[in-house]
């Protein structure tokens, strides 16, 4: 790692500690250590888990008998290979579904490679373009087959036999991105997907084709089926008449009266929790502040199993994972704000749950810091949803604080949990805003659509509201404010500080884009026909609308101290950034006060070494400037 800048870090970690009452500070590297296990799935029998393990550059896959967790099988693809996810096919064989990332940051672009494997690691087989297949009926009475769809030009539904890799296609619909819906009786009744223009289609089977039901674009109404009733007589359809967050309603195939089933009116269902014979629908899960669920079936059986554990741990969130096909065994996690969370298995027929796994068993959730939710009305009138975490040994009054955007922009939020960054800021004394602005994703298509060419504008002044408002309750002290952020929160950071020069003591920019036309260019994302139009359709249309937003033209409105940090090897944001933005500060006399590049990292620093360092220069570079009496940047000698 080369670390350039007048920090002299030992020094600067030797300051004297600020007027507020820190939490007991603990070593850095205890916030970025590797969780034990990043996913959990259980086998259709209960006899089985899988256990995902992160180790440095990659992630291994472990099986256990789940009686004694005897080890039965081990998975390891190599260097940034990541199994990130098995789907079971049977009792004894699953899919493992290996992606390569380059960064902690890294979103996977690109299809993972597929393969099969017995639970005790035998006749293991590839699936030939396994990446390009999605499960979406397991044929249980058919344990040699399931089905899958696979969407080019077209849309193929198929039988894939998971012993052989073999293929035999059974139906087929005009649509990109495609995927169908089958009744409970094995029958494909609907095709859902994109059309070449990109918008959303709904296709109903009529004799041998198919009958267009619904088109929609971005903010347009949608009606969209996602299976049958338990009875097979009706269909749960996802609702949204203006792009307001999508219910689920209950409705005949043919059409007629709807029956509301459940909706929120901030958030998007965030998933289903279905029954073990997975003809019900038990409950709807949102994400609206904290983490819940609406149950829509009480009174079943497995509902009560599910409710009775969520009370059973108060002041967590419970995560359903699975639960085996007859009923017995449910695989749950439990988390919070100051808990990384464990996992579970609860026997229904003992009343008993068995503890499995902790994710970070070295963190103390006592000396974490609380994570609330927080709802924040912009200038024009919009309710923005975020979090505001503050130190547990704090008064809460006049704090440093750091706004922390989130990447993405569009589709990702941020969510309550455990979060090691957070938790690290919050640790050293800070402040933590997280606001969900415009263009984040499960609030609904209008309010991630209101983001599109907007990165620069309306998105930065929605995270300005937010602190504006942060500083309007006496939390956070307006003269002690700094922002980091990462891929587009490192681009955020860079943005707010040019859009609003007078607010912010200090930016830190973490594989942060700078030029929207540079990245459209020499990313990865521009390799692939949908990385372009996303592109086109939320980047301003203009080589000059695009500068006007770009950190990079913007370089003279700085005014605050800057910290630069990148992987050399970053395919999705390159390093090409970073070296254009350097550029420009230093032609305009305001060059970097730290930079931090590491030659063998890619979107986010993997090396648990790497991290340590980069998050020590951090915080001794916020140190600096939040302390009371910190010079401004135009200031400093």
């Amino acid at each position: 790692m080369r670390i350039f800048g007048k920090l002299l870090l030992t020094a600067m970690l030797a300051l004297p500690a600020l007027a507020l009452a820190k939490p007991p500070q603990l070593p850095v590297g205890d916030f970025f250590k590797d969780p034990e296990f990043t996913s959990v799935s259980l086998s259709p029998s209960g006899k089985y888990i899988t256990v995902s393990v992160p180790q440095g550059d990659r992630t291994v896959l472990a099986a256990f008998e789940v009686d004694g967790m005897k080890l039965v099988g081990k998975w390891d693809y190599g260097e940034k290979k990541h199994i990130d996810r098995v789907s079971w096919v049977s009792d004894e064989r699953f899919f493992l579904y290996v992606s390569r990332k380059v960064g902690r940051f890294d979103a996977r672009v690109g299809n993972p490679d597929v393969y099969a494997s017995n639970v005790d690691g035998t006749k293991r087989i590839d699936i030939p373009n396994g990446g390009t297949y999605t499960i979406v009926d397991k044929v249980w009475e058919d344990p040699s087959n399931v089905l899958v769809v696979r969407s080019v030009d077209s849309a193929f539904l198929s039988k894939l036999n998971v012993n052989t890799g073999r293929i035999t296609t059974v139906a087929s619909a005009p649509l990109r991105m495609g995927t169908f819906i089958l009744d409970h009786e094995g029958e494909v009744r609907y095709a859902v997907g994109q059309d070449e223009e990109g918008i959303r289609v709904t296709l109903r089977r009529k004799d041998d084709g198919w009958e267009v039901r619904n088109r929609a674009g971005l903010g347009d109404p949608i009606r969209r089926p996602l299976g049958f009733n338990a009875e097979n007589t009706a269909v749960v359809f996802a609702k949204s008449d203006k792009g307001e967050p999508t219910r689920l309603v209950l409705a005949d195939p043919s059409g007629g009266e709807e029956t509301l089933l459940s909706s929120n009116p901030n958030v998007d269902p965030n998933g289903v929790l279905p029954s073990s014979d997975e003809r019900d629908i038990l409950a709807v899960s949102y994400l609206d502040g904290l983490p819940g669920y609406n149950f829509i079936n009480p009174e079943h059986p497995e509902s009560k199993t599910y409710a009775g554990l969520i009370n059973a741990f108060p002041q967590h969130a419970v995560r359903f994972d699975g639960i085996s096909r007859d009923g017995r065994l449910v695989l749950f996690r439990t988390y919070s704000d100051v808990d990384p969370g464990a996992y579970y298995l609860f026997d229904r027929q003992t009343g008993r749950a068995q503890f499995l796994l902790a994710s970070r068993d070295w963190i103390d959730p006592e000396q974490m810091s609380p994570m609330d939710p927080i709802v924040v009305t912009a200038r024009d009138g919009r309710k923005l949803h975020g979090y505001l975490t503050i130190p547990v040994n704090s008064d809460g009054r006049d704090l440093p604080l750091i706004l922390h955007p989130h990447g993405g922009p569009h589709g990702p939020r941020d969510e309550w949990g455990f979060n090691p960054e957070v938790q690290f800021l919050a640790n050293r004394g800070y402040a933590v805003l997280q606001i969900n602005f415009r263009g984040s994703g499960g609030y609904g298509d209008e309010f991630q659509g209101a983001g599109y060419r907007n990165w620069g504008t309306t998105m930065i002044d929605d995270m300005t509201d937010a602190v504006n408002w942060v500083v309007g309750q006496g939390i956070a002290d307006k003269n002690r404010m700094c922002t980091y952020g990462a891929s587009y929160g490192g681009y955020a950071a860079l943005q707010s500080v040019v859009r609003e020069p007078d607010m912010y003591k200090c930016a830190i920019g973490y594989v942060g884009l700078y030029s929207m036309s540079l990245w459209m260019k020499d990313s990865d994302v521009a390799e692939s026909e949908y990385g372009r139009n996303y592109q086109r359709d939320v980047f301003p249309e203009t080589e000059s609308g695009r500068a006007l937003q770009s950190p990079a033209f913007n370089v003279d409105r700085i005014k605050a101290a800057v910290m630069l940090v990148h992987g050399a090897k970053d395919p999705r944001v390159p390093i090409s950034q970073y070296d254009f933005l350097l550029d420009r500060l230093e032609k305009a006399g305001k060059p970097p006060e730290v930079r931090i590049v590491e030659d063998k990292e890619g979107h986010g620093f993997y090396d648990y070494d790497n991290q340590v360092e980069l998050y020590t220069a951090m915080e001794a570079f916020l140190d600096k400037h939040t302390r009371p009496g910190a010079k401004a940047p135009a200031d400093a000698p």
